[in-house]
């Protein structure tokens, strides 16, 4: 359940690129536009866009964070009991040996 959420946390992250990029080039696209109603909601739109680019490095760094920290905790465990994480792998590498043989 862990790697589903990551995985929909990286396609939300990247969904959320390419809106902002689509919003940018949008923004470019009407700069020539008249009118003060205009220039007004560009202003917003601009607000919001760096909030979000900031929100959205924020989940970066989270990410990044969190993995690294899995990543050492992993590291941790597997020098505190390597004859677990030996037998582990085994199983692991037995188990996908089966069913790679069955095809």
């Amino acid at each position: 359940m862990n790697e589903m959420t990551s995985v929909h946390k990286d396609k939300l992250m990247s969904d959320l690129r390419v809106v902002i990029a689509d919003a940018e080039e949008l923004l470019r696209m009407t700069a020539d536009q008249a009118g003060e109603g205009a220039a007004d909601l560009r202003g917003r739109v601009q607000s919001r866009l760096q909030q979000a680019k900031a929100e959205l490095a924020n989940l970066q760094h989270a990410v990044v964070v969190k993995a690294q920290a899995a990543g050492h905790a992993t590291d941790e465990f597997v020098h505190e009991n390597p004859w677990k994480s030996i037998g582990a792998a085994a199983g692991i590498g037995l188990v996908v040996g089966l069913l790679i043989g069955r095809r």
